[in-house]
Order: C-alpha cells, then sequence, then structure tokens
C-alpha cells in the first residue's frame, strides 16, 4: 500500500464550494497565477492524510493523490445543481 501523502484543503472566496487541496501548506506561489486570480483569497479548511483507501465525499482519493504528486495541487469544482432538483 502507498505511504500516506498530507495535504492541505483551502476554500476561496471566488466561488461557493471550490476547494483547493495542495501537497505543501500555503503554497500559492507555485500555483499558476490565473488559478489564484479565478479561486480568490484562500482560508484553510483543513488538514487531511490521503491514502487510497480513504473517502472523500466528492472527489475520487486516486485522482487527488495523483494530482498532488504530479502537480502540487488538486481543484475541487461546485457540484452541479440542475435547476428544479429541490422542487419535488
Amino acid at each position: 500500500m502507498d505511504a500516506p501523502i498530507t495535504c492541505w484543503i483551502y476554500r476561496g472566496t471566488r466561488q461557493v464550494e471550490m476547494y483547493l487541496y495542495l501537497a505543501k501548506e500555503d503554497a500559492f506561489d507555485e500555483l499558476p497565477p490565473a488559478l489564484m486570480e479565478r479561486f480568490g483569497k484562500p482560508t484553510l479548511v483543513t488538514e487531511l492524510e490521503l491514502h487510497p483507501t480513504r473517502r472523500l465525499a466528492r472527489e475520487n482519493v486516486s485522482k487527488v493523490i495523483a494530482n498532488l504528486k504530479q502537480q502540487g495541487f488538486h481543484l475541487q469544482m461546485p457540484p452541479s445543481i440542475k435547476p428544479g432538483q429541490f422542487l419535488e
């Protein structure tokens, strides 16, 4: 089994329910400027240890781990809500 990887999860100010996972705490200077502009001011939500058997609410943990290892971050987009979805 792969060793756990620690990540830091931040929420932004520009879009509700958009989260940024980082492989290094507060490593915003290593991210593309366009990403940070779209994300807004980051606020730390939590620190997690990820491993292949950990379950995440809305993301595939293997994809998150791969992105953290390859590019140092993973961007979780807000869920899609269809108009009228909650009216039934």
